[in-house]
């Protein structure tokens, strides 16, 4: 039986369709984040994205996400050293580290809904950006929870 692709393709080596099948649709990485500008560290809020949709976890304009949030960011190999801010779940991160997905991957368990069944998703934390001001974001920072 052979492997699966993330086993034995190097992300550098993936195509496009490899490389975005790799986003389970947690939506982490669509959380605003504080950095402590002193030592890096970065901090989860439970404050979506304007584009995200906290129904489905994904992004609703995905295609044109930049023009609308020129913060957002397209992940790509040239990255992945800088791939400390995504969280430890995320499977671009553990394919980075060598890391096995997690049984919860839709890659892996073949559903996409197993990644909202898990409690990994942000379905029932993230909030949208449109009710909170940017001034009391600290008030909304959020522990991840890494299954």
């Amino acid at each position: 039986m052979s492997r699966p692709f993330w086993e034995t393709v190097p992300l550098h080596q993936m195509t496009s369709e490899q490389w975005e099948s790799l986003c389970d649709g947690c939506g982490r990485c669509c959380l605003h984040k504080l950095e402590d500008e002193d030592s890096g560290e970065v901090f989860y809020t439970s404050i979506a994205c304007r584009l995200l949709d906290t129904k489905t976890c994904q992004c609703s304009n995905y295609p044109e996400r930049m023009r609308h949030v020129p913060e957002c960011l397209k992940l790509t190999v040239a990255d992945i050293p800088d791939f400390h801010w995504l969280p430890e779940t995320c499977a671009y991160r553990l394919i980075a580290k060598g890391e096995p997905l997690r049984e919860w991957h839709p890659l892996v368990s073949g559903n996409k809904q197993s990644i909202h069944d898990s409690g990994v998703s942000v379905r029932k934390i993230a909030i949208e950006e449109s009710r909170v001001a940017e001034e009391d974001w600290e008030d909304h920072l959020i522990e991840l929870i890494n299954l």
